[in-house]
């Protein structure tokens, strides 16, 4: 079943390889179907030099499993939360990307330095809280799920306009409307988290881009009157 979303899915994996945001097997990507009853996700632990799409594993919407002779990987129930919480996402992305993860590992939200970032991200990326020992040991990969939202909630921050979260002391986490789209949005996060580091060394004091440089940025690439690119 959803022989085409497995192909997409599997070369959506295969592209955070070729895009440098993966080393062994750190890193998933996942999609929902275009009714919203099914997860396709790869597989825990496989090597992308062997992934294959029959090997990615389908799911129920509550991550139970459907389809597949492998055990879908360890970060679903993050992914299931997502979808759950963030409506209208298709496709979720999790790596331990460099410059990203280092963020994450230093408790940090990425801040929106220049037009790069706006251009995708309409404002600061959120660094979540730390979760509770209790947290961590109950249901970790579900919790980690719950605290992005709860992240997105408390911060007031619209999961479409910043489709992305560090999770402390963890990694990032992105999403789109699409897979595709989704590991767009993750390769970008890591680019910024990259300009940023070498911003701060050139001026640690750095401060964020101006409301209008990002109001700018964005809207020119999204919504209504957006005219970025081709019609």
């Amino acid at each position: 079943m959803l022989e085409a979303l497995k192909e997409r899915v599997c070369r959506a994996n295969l592209q955070l390889v070729a895009h440098g945001l993966v080393v062994l097997t750190w890193g998933n990507v996942s999609a929902l179907s275009e009714d919203g009853k099914y997860i396709v996700i790869k597989p825990s632990g496989v090597s992308y030099d062997v992934m294959k799409p029959e090997h990615m594993v389908v799911t129920d919407r509550d991550g139970n499993m459907v389809e597949g002779d492998l055990r879908p990987s360890t970060d679903l129930p993050t992914h299931v939360e997502i979808y759950r919480s963030f409506p209208g996402v298709g496709g979720v992305v999790h790596t331990h990307s460099r410059h990203a993860t280092a963020l994450a590992q230093a408790e940090l939200d990425l801040p929106c330095y220049g037009t790069t970032h706006a251009d995708y991200f309409f404002g600061a990326v959120p660094c979540t809280r730390h979760l509770t020992q209790e947290e961590i040991t109950e249901a970790y990969e579900i919790n980690t799920g719950k605290v992005i939202a709860e992240t997105f909630r408390g911060r007031n921050i619209d999961p479409a306009a910043v489709p992305a979260v560090l999770v402390r002391k963890h990694g990032p986490f992105a999403w789109g409307p699409t897979p595709e789209k989704a590991v767009e949005n993750a390769l970008v996060l890591d680019e910024c988290a990259r300009m940023a580091l070498i911003t701060r060394q050139f001026d640690p004091g750095v401060a964020s881009a101006p409301q209008e440089i990002l109001d700018k940025h964005y809207y020119r690439k999204h919504g209504a009157g957006a005219y970025y690119g081709q019609k």
